[in-house]
């Protein structure tokens, strides 16, 4: 890749007259995206196209990247009302808070169908005559227009929007199609390389959590010395077990405990994958209760779950004193044989192997896949002598540490890699480098 010393500049800069443009190329204009592009122009759909099937995107499938998953196609006649409609070679953009500051958006030109419908959260643009479709998807990448856009946002928390007014009347430089081509050709192979380094990142730390995962499957189900005798455990999800282990069911080394707050006041917990966290209820952000005295009690120590969702939910141990929600799931450990932390493991495990997913029951495709209070007192666990439970959680432990900083260093590199692929588009659309065609072939 280029570095920042290796980039051109262009001859001749003049002030652009838009005080957060600055200086822009000599040659180059100053105008409005109205001016360059339809803002989410009406339908145009014939009769005849009425019995033709549509890409249809919400705002799931529309990435940050730039990728769109074109996979839903259904009869134009059924979508027609009541979504954002859009056609081959548009540009959208999401204009919903976290989406659009997240960046979701793409440039249509691969889509199968010539139109399309999608969220009623997206912006379209459809680039006119004199300029270059990629290049207008690119300004909208630019932090120029990402910082204005969020700062202009308008509506309440967790549903502010960017306007079209913001939209059409947005001030960009622009060069003429000949060089916007060039740039955007540069842009697309440059950013096509970054792209896929970062995926085989992304792969490596999927690997590197899947390492995780087996480390902690082995040692809780296998001890860690591979030479002591083993046994049959009965259990299907533990196998074969050291022969001086034990496996009991839950109901007889935890309880289920539901104490409701009965008043308002107490910190509002929510269990996300990164463990049990404060609630920021003033935010106006997620998912907000009506009254929170009917939630229940959460103390220092006790385990809670989301044995609602068996697909994204979680569970951790609290640090906290707090509330929460009346449908999760607080318990505490009643058994003197078990360890805190090894029986945290195994639940954990229990989430991301989806061990707990083949005792669940309910509508998994609309996420409502729970673990009955019956189940999950049925469901057996290993129980090795209690020393060894600790010996085998600092064992873990240390290993994961080691994995977390592979993980942690990807992470950085992905990082530098994205801030890189941010920088080069800023510099490439906003003429702070001029594009070659030496580096356009390179």
């Amino acid at each position: 890749m280029l570095s920042g010393f290796e980039l051109p500049r262009y001859d001749d800069y003049k002030e652009s007259g838009v005080e957060w443009l600055g200086r822009i190329p000599a040659e180059w204009e100053v105008t409005r995206l109205k001016f360059s592009s339809r803002i989410n122009p009406p339908p145009r759909i014939g009769v005849e196209d009425l019995l033709n099937d549509a890409c249809f995107l919400p705002m799931e499938v529309v990435h940050s990247s730039g990728k769109v998953e074109y996979g839903i196609q259904k009869p134009i006649k059924e979508i027609k009302q009541g979504f954002t409609s859009f056609q081959r070679n548009d540009v959208i953009m999401a204009k919903i808070t976290p989406c659009f500051e997240n960046g979701k958006g793409a440039y249509l030109d691969s889509m199968p169908t010539k139109y399309g419908f999608g969220s009623t959260e997206f912006h379209v643009l459809r680039v006119r005559s004199g300029f270059n479709q990629k290049y207008i998807y690119y300004l909208t990448k630019t932090d120029l227009f990402m910082n204005l856009g969020e700062s202009l946002m308008t509506g309440s928390a967790g549903q502010k929007r960017v306007q079209t007014e913001f939209v059409a009347n947005f001030r960009f430089a622009f060069p003429v199609l000949a060089v916007q081509d060039g740039i955007v050709r540069f842009l697309d192979k440059k950013t096509t390389q970054i792209d896929e380094a970062i995926a085989i990142k992304e792969q490596q730390i999927a690997l590197l959590k899947e390492r995780k995962q087996i480390i902690i499957q082995k040692a809780v189900t296998q001890g860690l010395d591979p030479t002591v005798p083993m046994k049959d455990s009965g259990v299907d999800w533990i196998g074969e077990i050291p022969a001086h282990w034990e496996v009991k069911r839950l109901k007889y080394v935890t309880k289920i405990v539901k104490r409701i707050a009965g008043y308002e006041g107490p910190d509002v917990l929510s269990i996300t994958q990164k463990g049990i966290k404060i609630k920021d209820i003033d935010s106006g952000e997620g998912q907000l209760a009506m009254d929170y005295s009917k939630y229940q009690v959460v103390e220092v120590g006790d385990f809670a779950m989301n044995h609602m969702d068996l697909l994204t939910g979680y569970v951790d141990i609290s640090k906290y004193n707090g509330v929460v929600s009346p449908d999760y799931r607080v318990f505490i450990r009643t058994y003197d044989g078990l360890d805190d932390e090894f029986l945290l493991a195994i639940f954990q495990l229990g989430y991301q192997q989806k061990i707990f997913y083949r005792y669940g029951q309910g509508v998994s495709l609309l996420g409502r896949w729970r673990f009955p209070a019956e189940n999950f007192n049925n469901f057996f666990v290993p129980i090795p002598p209690k020393e060894e439970q600790k010996l085998i959680f600092r064992r873990v432990k240390e290993e994961w540490d080691k994995v977390d900083k592979g993980i942690a260093l990807l992470l950085s590199q992905i990082g530098k890699l994205k801030e890189y692929k941010t920088t080069l588009i800023n510099s490439a659309v906003t003429g702070k480098i001029r594009i070659t065609p030496d580096m356009v072939e390179a």
